[in-house]
């Protein structure tokens, strides 16, 4: 994982690699602390307290207000780019909407959802996106999955589409949890007798597993589904990690320059690399310091918790990934506890595989696996 990890280090988008600039720049600014602390211990008291006092003082109630406006109005315009996305399937009994959904603590979250008009449907998909990228981007699949009559939803995270929040931003992958949990409980009210299912792709699939281990979350669903999930990331040094909370308390939004424009290789097909870095609701940005905590966080529980997993899943790699590591898959799908459970590695492939050349066979897969977990269910019956 080590020499993965360093030809990896220059890339800038997806999960693990995004953070290894913030946490090596992390570890440049403790020298920087240190002085500061040093320095301010050779003033003279009076002096030394006033600029103790000038340096924790909060941003004074006109800055909070610009920023909050400028963040306001960003979200607007993120919130127009995702309204004008193309939903469409081509399917007749297929009917598209958009709304809005407000989450654990009343965020706005945009969603999109693919439904059948006559309301007979085998279950439903609920898609949480991967880190920087949001949900209009699995429109394809969604049309797929509605051709084999599955109902979709799809949310994009805070900070990312067209919801609320500093776009880039996580404050907390757990609140991403929280608003998982809290979408599926609105569909499961809405079409009670139909199965769910949660998709997740990426931080995303992170996400998923974890909301999955919440029992209440956990006997709404038939199963989940994981897509190159991010669940082995480590800092670049254990010095770093250590640090790594009180940086995103401090300095939680503070991003770190390293980002590659280009954009890490995610797909073997040029139009669909084009097409991502290119998307404008797709951030590219330096990464923050808070986000990159919260993915190491919610990746050190979740490897801590392989053999405590119990949902039915089925996860997907590709074996050529350079953004998150396969090998963790496989160790996921051999630890767990789950009865029902089944990976499947695709040789070569890349992180983003529902935008790989063999995107509809890896859709197939897919949509096999949920039929047999119902076929199985009904068995049981």
């Amino acid at each position: 994982m080590s020499s993965t990890a360093a030809e990896m280090e220059p890339l800038t988008s997806g999960a693990s690699n995004r953070i290894i600039p913030v946490l090596k720049t992390v570890r440049t600014s403790l020298l920087f602390i240190h002085s500061l602390l040093f320095s301010l211990l050779l003033l003279p008291r009076r002096y030394r307290s006033r600029t103790m006092a000038d340096s924790t003082s909060p941003p004074s109630p006109s800055k909070l207000g610009k920023r909050r406006r400028l963040e306001e109005e960003d979200t607007l315009k993120r919130r127009a780019l995702a309204e004008g996305i193309d939903m469409t399937t081509g399917n007749e009994d297929c009917r598209w909407n958009t709304f809005l959904f407000f989450g654990a603590r009343r965020n706005a979250l945009f969603v999109r959802s693919w439904l059948s008009i006559t309301g007979q449907m085998k279950g439903i998909v609920v898609i949480i996106h991967g880190l920087n990228e949001h949900s209009g981007r699995y429109g394809q699949f969604a049309k797929q999955l509605t051709s084999s009559n599955f109902g979709v939803y799809a949310m994009d995270w805070t900070g990312h589409g067209g919801s609320d929040g500093l776009h880039g931003y996580v404050p907390s992958l757990d609140h991403v949890v929280e608003d998982t949990g809290a979408l599926l409980e609105k569909i499961k009210s809405e079409y009670p007798g139909v199965p769910c299912f949660l998709f997740g792709h990426s931080t995303g699939g992170a996400v998923v597993l974890k909301a999955a281990s919440n029992p209440n979350i956990k006997e709404m669903l038939e199963g989940i589904i994981l897509t190159s999930p991010a669940l082995r990331v480590k800092p670049a040094h254990p010095i770093v990690g250590a640090v790594a909370p009180i940086f995103s308390l401090v300095v939680p939004r503070l991003q770190f320059k390293g980002a590659n424009k280009r954009g890490i290789p995610v797909s073997r097909d040029p139009a669909a690399l084009l097409a991502k870095y290119s998307d404008p609701l797709v951030y590219t940005g330096p990464i923050r310091v808070r986000t990159g905590h919260e993915i190491l966080r919610i990746s050190s529980y979740l490897m801590r918790n392989f053999k405590s997993v119990i949902v039915p899943f089925f996860v997907l790699h590709g074996t050529a990934d350079k953004v998150t590591d396969p090998l963790a898959s496989q160790d996921l799908y051999n630890e767990a506890a789950s009865k029902f459970k089944d990976i499947k590695l695709y040789d070569g492939f890349l992180h983003d595989l529902l935008f790989e050349p063999e995107r509809e066979e890896v859709g197939q897969d897919i949509i096999s696996w949920m039929e047999k977990r119902l076929g199985a269910e009904y068995e049981q019956v």
